[in-house]
């Protein structure tokens, strides 16, 4: 997970979170903190600028709920390395195993029945498909929050600054750019790494 202020406002945290396990697995989520004025008496605001198919993300404007974790905030335990651990922690297995129905804002996530010729993100025809509990159809979770994965990951999602998920969230400090090989390879060796080759080989 990498982390940096916005530079156009100090209250506004830019993130970009790599999951490396879970069914979520690789994963490339962009994600902001908004912090109110009076923080630290309130939380921040998590805000997914990319878009996942997770329970406790909402659909439409890619809040995050802290709710299963912090009930109720309390300022002088509470800080901002426990609301980025708790992000963290909120796509590993155990965690969504203990999501509760009352704390999703994505209730398709939680309760969700697979039709064969409807695939994410396709929520508008999901709410009708509603019928057994996220315990119940794990498989079907798993595949869908891979194809999260798998969007997250594409060219479009990665580099395109006007891609629809980003629709109404304002712009991201941390930028991806599209390297070609010849870039790539400049750029390896100016950090001292070795060939792709040499890896492979070794």
């Amino acid at each position: 997970m990498y982390i940096t202020p916005s530079p156009d406002n100090l209250m506004v945290w830019d993130a970009v979170f790599f999951v490396h396990q879970g069914y979520y697995t690789d994963s490339i989520l962009k994600f902001r903190l908004i912090f109110p004025s009076n923080y630290p008496e309130q939380p921040p605001t998590v805000q997914f600028l990319t878009d996942v198919f997770h329970p406790l993300i909402s659909q439409q404007d890619g809040t995050f709920n802290l709710a299963p974790r912090f009930r109720p905030w309390r300022p002088k335990e509470h800080h901002v390395f426990d609301v980025l651990h708790w992000v963290k922690a909120a796509f590993k297995k155990h965690a969504l195993d203990d999501v509760k129905e009352a704390d999703c804002f994505n209730k398709e996530a939680y309760r969700y029945e697979p039709h064969p010729l409807i695939s994410f993100p396709a929520t508008a025809v999901l709410t009708q498909l509603l019928r057994r509990l996220y315990h119940d159809t794990t498989s079907s979770f798993a595949a869908l929050a891979t194809q999260s994965s798998m969007l997250s990951q594409s060219a479009s999602a990665l580099f395109d600054k006007d891609h629809p998920s980003m629709a109404g969230k304002g712009s991201h400090s941390m930028q991806f750019k599209e390297l070609k090989p010849d870039q790539l390879d400049a750029l390896r060796k100016k950090l001292g790494l070795q060939d792709w080759e040499d890896v492979a080989e070794s």
